[in-house]
This record gives C-alpha cells, sequence and structure tokens, in this order.
C-alpha cells in the first residue's frame, strides 16, 4: 500500500472513531444502576453519563445539574413542544427525558454517553440511533429488588409496590426490545461493572456501518 492510500485510510478510520456512541441503560428502579455506573465511569476513558432531565422531587442528597436537571411539569412540557428532547418518557407519575444540546455537543467531540433511562426512552433511541447499544440491567430476583428498595429508605410503601409491579412488567418485553442487544443481572456489584465494562470496550471495537451523526428475569 503506498503511502497516500495509508494516510487516506487511517483518516478514514480516525473519522469513525470519532463519533460518540450511545451506551443507554435501563433496569428497576433500586437495581443498582447507578452504582454499578460509577464504577465503570472511574475506570474508562471518554464515557460520560448523561444528565437526566426530570419532574420528580430531588432528594436531599441530589445535587440540580448534576444528578439531574430538576423542572417543573411546565417547563418540561414546554422543552417536548420545542422539541429540546432527544428521548422522554413517562415512569411511575413522573416525567423525564435527555436533552437533545447534550447528545449532539458530546458524542460529536467523541465522547460515548451513557443514557441511564426506562425502557420507553430505550426504544425511541433504537429507533432514532440503530448505533446505540441498548443494556437491561436486571436483579437477581425480585425479592432481592424489593430488599434493595426498601433499605434504600426513600420510598414509601405505595412506592415501593409500584416499582416492584413495573419491574415485573418489563420482564415480559425483555426477549423482544433487547433482542441482539444485553441482559446483565446484578448481583455482585463489582462483577456486574466488569461486565458492563466488557460491553462498552467490546462495542468500541465493533465497526457499525454508520459512523455519521445520529438522527433526532429470566
Amino acid at each position: 500500500m503506498s503511502r497516500q492510500k495509508a494516510d487516506s485510510s487511517s483518516s478514514e478510520l480516525s473519522a469513525i472513531r470519532r463519533k460518540g456512541r450511545l451506551f443507554v441503560i435501563s433496569g428497576p428502579s433500586g437495581v443498582g444502576k447507578g452504582s454499578v455506573i460509577n464504577l465503570v465511569l472511574a475506570q474508562l476513558p471518554s464515557i460520560e453519563l448523561s444528565v437526566s432531565a426530570t419532574t420528580r422531587a430531588r432528594r436531599p442528597h441530589e445535587i440540580d445539574g448534576t444528578s439531574y436537571h430538576f423542572l417543573t411539569e411546565a417547563d418540561f412540557k414546554q422543552r417536548v413542544n420545542q422539541h429540546e428532547f432527544y428521548e422522554h418518557a413517562s415512569y411511575n407519575n413522573r416525567m423525564y427525558g435527555t436533552l437533545r444540546s447534550t447528545v449532539e455537543s458530546r458524542t460529536g467531540a467523541g465522547v460515548d454517553l451513557i443514557l441511564e433511562i426506562d425502557i420507553q426512552g430505550a426504544r425511541q433511541v433504537r429507533k432514532l440511533d440503530p448505533t446505540a447499544v441498548l443494556i437491561y440491567m436486571q436483579p437477581p430476583g425480585l425479592a432481592e429488588l424489593e430488599k434493595r428498595l426498601r433499605d434504600r429508605a426513600t420510598e414509601t410503601e405505595e412506592t415501593v409496590r409500584e416499582r416492584l409491579a413495573i419491574a415485573q412488567e418489563e420482564q415480559k418485553s425483555i426477549r423482544t426490545d433487547y433482542r441482539g442487544h444485553y441482559v446483565i443481572t446484578n448481583d455482585v456489584l463489582e462483577q456486574c461493572a466488569e461486565v458492563l465494562k466488557a460491553i462498552v470496550v467490546a462495542e468500541r471495537h465493533r465497526l457499525t456501518g454508520q459512523p455519521e451523526a445520529p438522527q433526532g428475569f429470566e
């Protein structure tokens, strides 16, 4: 191969790699998504957690703009009407969404983004960006999920029951929604983080054929 051809091939490969990818992580509330994600973020370069917007109340330990962008329902709906969200959905009577500006600016800069969103949002992202990697994180069992929800002591009894019902309902669509993607079990935190890390590393080496920017319990 000539030097000119080699340089050209190298440039084309660099262009393919420059585009950041979306890693969409979903799973029931209380499964430990945040803890697993934080371990992976600490170990891998060029990957960030996208900060979602929500209408739910801020918990005492949470910071606006870091944990979530906390919005009023009116503000959230206005942003929806102005097409400011890449994806948005309603979960447990609260609204959640990913800002389009975040996705476009960070992936355009070559940064991989983790979107911690529910299954509704994951479905939207899959349609918008076929190169997005969908990962569903499940607990080892419903009893363990209930224990984790109760141990964190942030939920009312009604909310615990609602979240467990949602988790059971989600299981019915896993085989369809995540066919060709990934389902991982958070039994031991560190082991689950290693699995997630391995998925990210492997997917970074897979050519998707679409290097251009994305449009708009077993």
